[in-house]
């Protein structure tokens, strides 16, 4: 697996930053280049999404493998990760499987955890949205609008659009793929295994994702974990208040 990646920065330790469901390493640009004046970034497209390959195969055990093979093809011995939502749950996983890869772990609104989910409807408005038919991006959003009401999601959503080869309009990313494996990421897989390096939790004041049993379960796996609250911000922590999302994650660095 090639996986699409931008680097930023050419001095200091490695943080990968790891995006979440139907995201891109373009979310993460602003927060890569302020950490970039003392660190070595990478800001990857995981698997399915963004310019990185398409596969079938879609679950945190492939996406935690594509990481330690992106690590050996940038010859990168031990990292920093940085992982929000789906790609917090692949940095968790990799942590737990690989702890030798990794030096310190900044978890961004996720628990390892079974959540029920919220994407299902998202992706089933965007496997039918008329690609192939539409003639301006507009014609799209036109289309998505009653099935994706919030104005900010459907945003986020359409960044996934590109023109294709044809003409007409494509996905980024793999919808069919993530729609067939979608219960798969939205669970967590069993394991016995600890990590017991340093590992900081980034929740949004807004956002319910760590709740308590969410938060016993970083626990459990994570002994050493410790949870940080940015205030009025969501699940999407680092987009709704960046500044102090910023701040927060430059004091957890220097620990």
């Amino acid at each position: 697996m090639q996986l699409n990646y931008k680097k930023t920065g050419e001095t200091g330790e490695n943080i990968i930053i790891l995006h979440g469901l139907l995201g891109s390493l373009d979310n993460w640009h602003t927060i890569a280049k302020f950490l970039s004046e003392n660190y070595r970034v990478y800001t990857i497209d995981q698997r399915n999404h963004g310019r990185s390959p398409h596969s079938e195969e879609m679950n945190y055990e492939v996406l935690a493998n594509d990481i330690v093979e992106f690590c050996a093809q940038q010859s990168i011995q031990k990292t920093i990760v940085i992982g929000h939502s789906m790609g917090g749950k692949t940095a968790m996983y990799l942590a737990l499987e690989h702890p030798e890869l990794v030096k310190k772990l900044i978890i961004v609104d996720i628990a390892p955890i079974l959540y029920e989910g919220e994407q299902d409807e998202i992706l089933s408005a965007m496997s039918q949205a008329p690609l192939q038919k539409a003639k301006t991006r507009e014609e799209i959003e036109s289309f998505l609008q009653p099935r994706i009401p919030n104005h900010g999601v459907r945003q986020f959503i359409l960044k996934n659009l590109s023109r294709s080869e044809a003409g007409g309009f494509e996905w980024k990313c793999n919808v069919e793929a993530l729609t067939k494996n979608y219960q798969l990421l939205m669970d967590f897989p069993s394991t016995e295994k600890t990590y017991e390096g340093a590992t900081y939790f980034i929740r949004g004041e807004q956002s319910g994702y760590i709740n308590d049993d969410g938060w016993a379960a970083c626990k459990k796996y994570f002994p050493n974990a410790e949870l940080y609250v940015v205030n009025y911000a969501g699940h999407w922590v680092h987009a709704d208040n960046p500044e102090q999302f910023l701040e927060t994650v430059k004091v957890v660095l220097t620990q």
